[in-house]
Parts: structure tokens; C-alpha cells; sequence
């Protein structure tokens, strides 16, 4: 019987030039042109089945729809034979619904590059991480399949494999920068650059690295080089991301600003919008605007610069605004704030919101945000009190809305637009915006469609605009069809408009004219596209990214791109920017949208809902997805049966490479969708939106969305009898309610464990397991906070019992944990063994913030039993464990044993620490360890003798204690403040001596 071949070293290259390898040399490509496209975009699916129609679209391009399937089959037959000749019988063409290459996908340098790029998404150390993304780019030899003619780049196999490269390399530079590593990196991202030279993303991360690195002369170079490719062969001006990147540059060496020791640098927020391009007119307006916001006070009291601009929707008064925000610049070093503050159109934007977002820009933590709207004002104002900071508030409903806004210094200034004059508004400057004069609407025609056409047909010109009533927005519309069909003369255009000569009457009223010029676009796009109008429109979401068209129509994210470019060239929908993600984002003005809404009577009531439930069923889908990988409490994660629609694995992936970032980016869409699906009545989506945001809002502070979605969609759970939604909401609530709370209706901890029972009852009735295990969870924490510390043992027990039973390791983890807790500081003894057992499940679940949690408890539990040593090891290892995670509330509580710890050892680090937890505590409004540092520090206080000190530190302790509701605590507290009170009291008085 003949030997079997030899398994020979076979190798394939994708990452540059196709190239094949075996035993390590390479092998020659077959000389067909067709077979080298066929080779090589079977080895870049790596694995996946190819269907006769995919792979005709690949390989024969243009020809696709003229090629016979006997033509692919023979192709790949001559395939067969060529790679026989390599004479592997590894190597294979397997036909299942596709064709497919089979080979060890180990031999692949794509393989090889997506596990480096997958080991630094792991990575937490940034230098490891720039390590290894350095070297997944160093595998690239150059753009994907290089040199093979018979090649569809803009299919998404290839296309998506290019995002990756491309990501990789922008992900490279931001590590880059956080570790100054910028020599590493220039020479991977200048490829990148040089591979994409229109890419605008990757051009300015080399202008930060180059500037970065000592060599601005550089980076300015790269910007004049693509400034004028961009002019040259696009007509068109860089990005506002591109101009901003090069006033850094030119930055670069001013000095920076002093800060404290170890204090990260104040941000600078830069949240205009890109400014208009095709902005005319408006000489006057913006005159007034500037004067009134750079002004010099000309020794008359200096008050804050605040003009309100008011006018009819479409007007323009948004366009003035960025656009003189943008000249304005300059004159606000420290930031540009900015918000649409949804005063049309929707649900008005809440001050309380709009605060918790600009403190988030200006560098305050979630979980340091106060709880109250004045309490937010205050901090606001004092965050601005000494900046240079211009504050653009837009589409404001009315002054109360503003008022909370206003910063209370002159250093600051504010400009606002609203459809309402806002005449109660104190001190504002008030501008009514009108609409443009038959010159600037001209202008804006010229500008937009270009001199020539326009200056061939003067007086059609004149009429279009007359037609359009001079309205900005109706205007532009116009010219933006023309500028979509070059083929028409502007007479056409007017004729079409004559032919509305009623609905033209009515466009000189004001909204009613936008909708008919809204109606002359939306004739003219394709059936289908006209559909991706109508649908889109009926989100609630204030901007959406592609996937989400895709999925209203029910179609592949490559499908709808073509319909959302139409609607974005006829001027129906706009771009927002690029989130987090790397994704564009889009939007529609809000009469566009109202407009879109009129028009979706044209789709069955059924069709309607059916496409938003596959959008909100695409959030979810990936919201479920990325709360899996946010580090976070370890409650069982719970879903229920709304069906989702999933996105295809590369999109997702490049999606959620930071989850994080993904929840960032759409967070207000979500929150939108849970409020959407209420009203659609789709009680599964409603509560599982919520539900899956918990991680993130719990580790970002953001408490107000999350506490207010879930009351939305529990009302709506209970209305609509959905008893699992109605109970796993419930559980939301009662964490954000206990630990983010302000006692405003009683004992906090008291409340937590009525409601935990009431819980406990919900789930009990499911017959849930799982959800049983956290209700009792929940309930031991409400007994140990009331002193019944056998009645909250047996509980936790009795979680155990059930958690173990399920199956349920993250229930396990904190029942073991709670028994610790319920053993408390005077059976430490006891403690260590659970805390120990719940350590270990913490890391068999590779949870980092449960293991903290944990570890933090061990030091403490260490500590009490005498082991000092350990415990202030352990603690402190807990501390650069929250750091890293950048969880302060964790941080807190170690922080306030370790005070304890140096406290009892007559360690001169004690009081320190403590202040340090206070300032914590009341940063991040940690009630609990609040009350904890106070008691330590009056303790302090009162070991030295300084009297009136530790009985106003105890006081306030005990204050706080109360409205915990934390009994034992509360106790040791009275006792220490009664011995400070009796000290304090049989102290001589000096005046009798």
C-alpha cells in the first residue's frame, strides 16, 4: 500500500500581496488571474462557505450578473488541481451551500493578526497592549490581497478586514499617546496613512503622534499634504477633526498648566458641532453675536454674556450659532460646551441631564455627580467659576429650562437658540432671527450648486428662491437636489415648484413650507429608500449609526448604506459625527423627522411596529451582548423573549471590541428605545433594554436614567401583567434606590429589605431560582443593617442553598460574601473562610470587581482578627485594583479600613487616609462610607483631644447613620459621641480658674 503524503508546511498571506508558502518557500501563484481572486478570497473567509452569487460578486466584479454558475465551477475546479500540486491533504474545496477552503486557519497571518489585536483588547497594561498591536501591524504587508486583479475591494469580506487594519492602527496611536510610545507606533500608522490617503481618522492620529513625538514641523506637513489631496481631488476642506488636531499641533509646546501633584489634567471640552460649510448671510447677526459675547465690561458690573437667538424652525439659527462658535473659539481656551436640548419635537431635555453631561466633560466622575438640580447648578458653576468657557445651549423649549444652565461668572458666556423668544430670560441679549433676504438666499443657492449654473439661468435662480420663501432650510433643499442630478437645468427644479403653487402659499407660513419642500425630495427618492425614510423617521432615538436602517428594513448593514446615502444626499437625513465606536452616526432634524412621521400612514400599522421591533430587537441584541463583558455586580443576568435581530459577527465584533465605548456611544438611543418600546407596548423589549443597562450605569454613576427608565417600563410591566419584567426591574431599582438614594422617604436599608421581600415573593412565584437567590441576597443585607445578625445568617444560608442548587456561581459569590458580612467585625474569625470561598468563585467567574470587592473584605476581616500585616496588604492591593477599574466607591471603603487598621495600630497615616475617604464619600455621595469616615475621624479627633471636633464629626456620622438605617453602626457611633459629649461637658470652664 502507498505511503500517504507527507503534511507539508503550508502558509497563506493576505496582509499584503497574496502569497502562498510550503516548507518555507513560496510557491508560484496560479497564473490565472480568476484562480488567484478565487484563492485568495476563499482563504480570507477562513472557513466560512462562499455562495456561487457572493463569489461571482468577489471575483468577477462587473461581470457578475453575465458569469455562469458552470463558469465558477470550473474555476474552482482548476483550483482543486493547483492546490492538489501542493500536495497537503489538509487542504481542501468542500461545496455545503457555498464553496469552502479547508486549512489549518493557524497558517494564516490574519489568524495570527486577529489574535494579537484580541490579546491587546485583553490587555490592561497599555504598554503590553501597544506591544502587541505593534506587532499584529507589523504583519501587514501592505492592502489586503495586493496585486490580485480579480478583486471586489468593496465587498464586505474584504472591506471589513480593512476596518480591522484600519482600527488597529487607530487604536495603536490612542495607546501610543497614553504610554509615549509614539516612535513605535509613527511607522505603522504613516503606512496606514500612506495605504489611505483620504482617511481623515488616521491622518490625524499621525499629526498627534509626529506632535507627540517632537516633530510638529511633521505632523503640519501631513495636514498640508491632505488638505491638499482633499481640495485637489474631492473639492472639499478637511474635517473639523482634521482642524482641530492641527491647532493642537501648533499648541504643542505652549507649557501646560500647573495642576496638584497626582491630579489628572482638567479636560478641555471641544463639543461644537463641525461648522457649515455653505454658511452665507448673516453678516450683521453674527456681528451682534460676537460683540455681545467677547465684550469688555467697560467698568459696568460684569454679568455673564447670554444671547438668546429666537425664530421659526428651519431659520437657521443653529447654523448661526456653530458658526460663530466656531469664530469664537479662539477666545474660549478652556472649552466649548455644547447640547441640543430637544425644546421641539420631542420630550424637552431635562437641566439635570444636560449637567450631568457637561460635568462629565469638565472631568466630574457619574459617581460624583450630586443627586438634586441645585446641587448640580452649584457644582456647575464652581466647575466654570474661573474658565474661558463658551456654552452653546440649542433648541431650548423655554428660560426654566436655561436657568439652571448659566454659569454665575463673566469668564464664561452663552449663547442660545429656541423657537421662543425667551424674554423672561434675565439679562440676555434677545436676537430674532428672520428669514434670508432674497441676496442671501441667492447666495446660498450659488454656493451650494455652484457659480456657473447659476449664473447661466440668473433670473430661474431668483425664482427658486422666491419659491422657497426664503427660508434657509427650504433653500438648501433645493440646492441640494440639484446639486444630486447635475444633469438638470434650474429651470426644471422651478417648474416642479410652480407646479405646488399651493403648498408653496403655504411655505411662506412658516413649518407648512419645509414639508412641501421636505415633499418635493421625498417624491424623487426609489421606492425603497422612500420606505427607509418613513421608517427611519419613527425612531425616537436622537441619532442611529447604520445597523439600526438595516435592521428596519430587514436587510444586510451593506443593503441599506445605498438608501441612507440617498437620504443623506437629498438632504433628509444629516450626519451627527463618529461615536466612540469608530461608527457614523446620523440624525434627522426635527421637522424632517415629524415630516417622515406624517408620511408613514403609507405602511400598515403592522409593518410599522414590526420594523421598530427589529430595531429595538437589534440594541438589544448587542446591549445583551456587551453588558456580558462590562465588569459589574454579580446578579444573575437576566432576558426574556422579545426576539432580536442579530448583526452579522464581524460588524458586531467591531462593534463591541470596548464595550464600554458601544454603551457610550448609544446610550441615549437606548434610553430612547426602553421609552419607545413602551409606548409601542412591546413590554419584553421595554424591561430587557432596561435590564441590560444596569452594568454600565452602575460602574458610570448614572444613576437618573437608570432609576427613571426602570420606573417607566415597570409601570408599564404591571399594567401589562408581565410578572418576570416586572420582577427583574423591581431588582434594578432596589440597588439603584438603596445604594444612590438621599433617605428622602425613610431609612434606606429599611426600605431595601421591605422591597427585597416583596422581591423575593415576585421571584418565588416564577419559580425562579436564580432570582430567588438574589432577592435573599438582597434581604441579608437589610438584616445585617438592622442588627439580626442570626436572622441574616440563616438567610444568606438559605441563598447559598438555592444558588447552588441552580447552578448559580455569581449567586454563590456573594452569599458566601454576605455571610461574611453578617458575621461582622466581632466574628472576623468566622468571616475569612466565606470570604476565602467567595474569592474563589469570583475568580472561576473572572469577574475584577467582584474580586475586589472580595479582597477588600478579606483585608478588612484580616485586619480585625489581628493578622495586620495582611490586612493592610490585601487592602491596599484592593485599592490599586479599584483604581485600575477607575471605581472609586470601591476605593472608598478600603481606604476607610485601612484608617481604621492605622488607627488602631497608632499609625500616623490614619488620619490622612480617612480625610482622603471623606473627600471620597462626599465626591461620589457614598452615604455608607460617609457616615464610616466621619466615625473614624471623630474617634481621631477624640484620641487627641480636640473635643469640638470629633463631637461635629461624630454628629454628623450618626446624621448619616440614620438615614442609612445601619443599626449597628448607628449604636457604636451614639456611644463614641456620648464619651466625646461627657468629655466635652466636664471639661473646666476657664472663666471660674
Amino acid at each position: 500500500m502507498p505511503d500517504k503524503p507527507e503534511r507539508r508546511n503550508i502558509s497563506f498571506r493576505v496582509l499584503g500581496r497574496l502569497s502562498v508558502g510550503a516548507d518555507g518557500t513560496e510557491v508560484p501563484l496560479p497564473r490565472s488571474p480568476v484562480l488567484q481572486g478565487l484563492l485568495g478570497v476563499l482563504v480570507l473567509a477562513e472557513g466560512e462557505a462562499l455562495r456561487i452569487d457572493r463569489l461571482t460578486r468577489l471575483v468577477w466584479g462587473d461581470r457578475a450578473e453575465v458569469t455562469s454558475r458552470e463558469s465558477v465551477h470550473v474555476a474552482v475546479s482548476r483550483l482543486r488541481k493547483w492546490l492538489d500540486r501542493l500536495g497537503d491533504d489538509t487542504l481542501s474545496i468542500d461545496y455545503d451551500d457555498g464553496y469552502r477552503l479547508r486549512f489549518p486557519v493557524t497558517a494564516l497571518d490574519l489568524h495570527r493578526f486577529r489574535e494579537l489585536v484580541a490579546r491587546a483588547d485583553r490587555l490592561r497594561d497599555p504598554h503590553q497592549r501597544g506591544d502587541a498591536l505593534v506587532a499584529a501591524l507589523e504583519l501587514c504587508r501592505g492592502p489586503v490581497l495586493a496585486g490580485v486583479e480579480r478583486l471586489n475591494r468593496a465587498e464586505i469580506l474584504v472591506r471589513s478586514v480593512e476596518d480591522d487594519i484600519r482600527q488597529a492602527g487607530l487604536d495603536l496611536a490612542a495607546t501610543a499617546l497614553e504610554t509615549d510610545g509614539h516612535d513605535a507606533a509613527i511607522a505603522p500608522v504613516a503606512k496606514l496613512a500612506d495605504e489611505h490617503p483620504f482617511d481623515e481618522p488616521l491622518h490625524a492620529a499621525l499629526m498627534e503622534l509626529l506632535a507627540a513625538s517632537g516633530r510638529p514641523a511633521q505632523a503640519l506637513d501631513v495636514h498640508r499634504r491632505l488638505r491638499d489631496r482633499l481640495r485637489q481631488e474631492l473639492d472639499v476642506e478637511p474635517s473639523d477633526q482634521v482642524q482641530q488636531t492641527r491647532l493642537r499641533v501648533l499648541a504643542w509646546d505652549r507649557p501646560a498648566a500647573a495642576a496638584e501633584p497626582g491630579a489628572p489634567p482638567t479636560p478641555v471640552p471641544a463639543e461644537l458641532p463641525p461648522d457649515i460649510p455653505d454658511f452665507v448671510g448673516r453678516t450683521e447677526e453674527a456681528a451682534l453675536l460676537v460683540d455681545v459675547l467677547v465684550r469688555p465690561s467697560g467698568g459696568r458690573v460684569r454679568t455673564v454674556p447670554v444671547v438668546a437667538v429666537a425664530g421659526m424652525g428651519g431659520v437657521g439659527k443653529t447654523a448661526l450659532a456653530v458658526h460663530v462658535a466656531h469664530l469664537l473659539a479662539g477666545a474660549f481656551p478652556d472649552g466649548q460646551l455644547y447640547v441640543d436640548l430637544h425644546g421641539v419635537g420631542g420630550a424637552p431635555t431635562h437641566p439635570a441631564d444636560v449637567l450631568d453631561r457637561f460635568l462629565y466633560s469638565l472631568g466630574i466622575s457619574g459617581t460624583g455627580l450630586p443627586a438634586t438640580l441645585d446641587e448640580r447648578t452649584a457644582l456647575f458653576r464652581s466647575r466654570v467659576a474661573d474658565r474661558r468657557v463658551l456654552i452653546v445651549l440649542d433648541n431650548a423649549a423655554d428660560e426654566a429650562q436655561v436657568r439652571p444652565l448659566l454659569p454665575g461668572t463673566p469668564n464664561a458666556a452663552v449663547l442660545i437658540t429656541s423657537r421662543n423668544r425667551l424674554t423672561g430670560l434675565e439679562g440676555a441679549v434677545p436676537l430674532d432671527l428672520r428669514v434670508f433676504t432674497h441676496e442671501q438666499s441667492v447666495d446660498l443657492l450659488a454656493l451650494v450648486v455652484g457659480e456657473e449654473r447659476v449664473a447661466a439661468e440668473p433670473d430661474v435662480a431668483a425664482e427658486i428662491a422666491r419659491l422657497c420663501g426664503h427660508v434657509p432650510l427650504a433653500v438648501r433643499i433645493a440646492a441640494g437636489r440639484l446639486v444630486g442630478r447635475p444633469y438638470w437645468a434650474l429651470s426644471h427644479l422651478a417648474e416642479m415648484l410652480r407646479d405646488e403653487q399651493n403648498r408653496l402659499d403655504e411655505l411662506a407660513l412658516g413649518d407648512l413650507a419645509v414639508r412641501t419642500s421636505f415633499s418635493m425630495s421625498y417624491r424623487q427618492l426609489p421606492a425603497e429608500t422612500r420606505r427607509a425614510f418613513r421608517l427611519t423617521g419613527l425612531l425616537d432615538a436622537p441619532d442611529f449609526a447604520l445597523w439600526t436602517v438595516a435592521a428596519l428594513l430587514d436587510v444586510p448593514p451593506h443593503e441599506a448604506r445605498p438608501h441612507l446615502e440617498t437620504l443623506i444626499d437629498a438632504q433628509l437625513v444629516a450626519m451627527a459625527g463618529v461615536d466612540a465606536t469608530g461608527e457614523l452616526r446620523y440624525r434627522m432634524h426635527d421637522l424632517v423627522r415629524l415630516y417622515a412621521r406624517e408620511l408613514a400612514a403609507e405602511d400598515t400599522r403592522r409593518q410599522r411596529t414590526a420594523a421598530l421591533a427589529r430595531a429595538l430587537g437589534a440594541w438589544l441584541w448587542l446591549a445583551e451582548r456587551a453588558a456580558d463583558r462590562v465588569p459589574g455586580p454579580a446578579y444573575a443576568a437576566m432576558h426574556g423573549g422579545a426576539a432580536r435581530w442579530p448583526l452579522p459577527p464581524r460588524v458586531a465584533a467591531r462593534l463591541l471590541r470596548d464595550p464600554m465605548a458601544w454603551f457610550a456611544a448609544e446610550l441615549p438611543a437606548l434610553v430612547a428605545s426602553v421609552y419607545q418600546a413602551c409606548d409601542l407596548r412591546l413590554d419584553e423589549l421595554a424591561w430587557d433594554l432596561a435590564a441590560s443597562l444596569e452594568k454600565y450605569c452602575d460602574i458610570r454613576g448614572i444613576y437618573d436614567d437608570w432609576r427613571h427608565m426602570h420606573e417607566r417600563a415597570l409601570r408599564f410591566c404591571r399594567a401589562a401583567r408581565n410578572a418576570r419584567g416586572e420582577a427583574v426591574l423591581t431588582r434594578g431599582l432596589l440597588e439603584v434606590n438603596t445604594w444612590a438614594s438621599q433617605e428622602k422617604d425613610g431609612p434606606a436599608m429599611v426600605r431595601m429589605r421591605e422591597s427585597a421581600e416583596r422581591l423575593l415573593q415576585m421571584f418565588t412565584k416564577l419559580d425562579d431560582p436564580l432570582g430567588t437567590a438574589d432577592a435573599l441576597i438582597l434581604i441579608t443585607w437589610g438584616l445585617v443593617a438592622q442588627g439580626a445578625e442570626e436572622e441574616a445568617l440563616a438567610t444568606a444560608r438559605r441563598a447559598l442553598r438555592v444558588a447552588e442548587s441552580a447552578g448559580y456561581l455569581g449567586g454563590q459569590a456573594r452569599a458566601h460574601h454576605l455571610m461574611a458580612v453578617a458575621y461582622g467585625e466581632r466574628r472576623a474569625d468566622l468571616a475569612l473562610p466565606c470570604l476565602e470561598r467567595a474569592l474563589a468563585i469570583a475568580d472561576e467567574l473572572g469577574n475584577p470587581r467582584l474580586r475586589a470587592t472580595i479582597v477588600q473584605f478579606l483585608g478588612a476581616a484580616h485586619a480585625l482578627t489581628g493578622d495586620i500585616s495582611t490586612g493592610e496588604r490585601m487592602l491596599t492591593e484592593s485599592i490599586a485594583m479599584a483604581r485600575d477599574m477607575d471605581d472609586r466607591y470601591l476605593e472608598t471603603f478600603s481606604l476607610v479600613y485601612l484608617a481604621k487598621l492605622f488607627a488602631a495600630t497608632g499609625d500616623g497615616r490614619a488620619r490622612e487616609t480617612a480625610e482622603l475617604a471623606l473627600s471620597h464619600s462626599h465626591a461620589g455621595n457614598f452615604r455608607h462610607h460617609l457616615a464610616d469616615a466621619l466615625a473614624v475621624l471623630g474617634e481621631l479627633h477624640l484620641a487627641a483631644g480636640e473635643i469640638p471636633a470629633a463631637v461635629a464629626r461624630l454628629e454628623r456620622s450618626v446624621e448619616v447613620w440614620r438615614g442609612r438605617g445601619w443599626v449597628p453602626f448607628l449604636v457604636r457611633t451614639l456611644r463614641t459621641l456620648a464619651d466625646a459629649l461627657e468629655r466635652r461637658d466636664s471639661r473646666p470652664n476657664k472663666s471660674t480658674i
